[in-house]
């Protein structure tokens, strides 16, 4: 005889926040994720890339931000693995949905670091546009992750936007 709880089904979701809700969730986090792997990817290139007087220290900047950014990767993509969702995890995917355009050829050190900069703070709007839903679905796990990420990509911007100063 089967008890109760063994009719339930055990791989419903049911953690207070609404499939829909999770849904629009999921979409916002792969748009993140995806203007994250771009930045991520834009991030090794100039590393592997950068030349001229400021190479040491860009070269060893730009290895700090991207195995920071390497790591947002994945706590971005289990967040919308612990809603129900598939996280996106293709190049055509990440295309598709990233705010962020690749850079072509090898720009010159300063302008990696505008670039960078445009980066961070097209990946920091994307993360800000998803707090009405979280406010709305009552999400806080995925609002302290976007905090989080904010204050990384606010401060990196901040950080390589003082190096183009005077």
């Amino acid at each position: 005889m089967a008890t109760t709880a063994s009719k339930k089904n055990p791989t419903k979701i049911d953690i207070g926040i609404s499939a829909g809700d999770r849904e629009k969730i999921a979409k916002g986090l792969s748009a993140l994720l995806a203007d994250s792997y771009t930045l991520y990817l834009m991030t090794h290139n100039f590393h592997w890339n950068v030349t001229g007087p400021q190479f040491n220290s860009l070269h060893e900047m730009f290895m700090a931000q991207y195995t920071e950014q390497w790591n947002a990767l994945d706590t971005i993509a289990e967040r919308i693995r612990a809603l129900g969702i598939a996280a996106p995890g293709t190049y055509k995917e990440f295309v598709k949905l990233a705010s962020i355009k690749e850079v072509e050829g090898v720009p010159k050190a300063l302008d990696m670091v505008r670039h960078l900069v445009t980066a961070q703070e097209a990946t920091a709007r994307t993360a800000r546009k998803l707090f009405p839903v979280l406010e709305a679905a009552n999400d806080q796990p995925t609002a302290d992750l976007l905090t989080q990420r904010l204050e990384v990509h606010e401060k990196t911007a901040w950080m390589l936007r003082s190096l183009l100063e005077d």
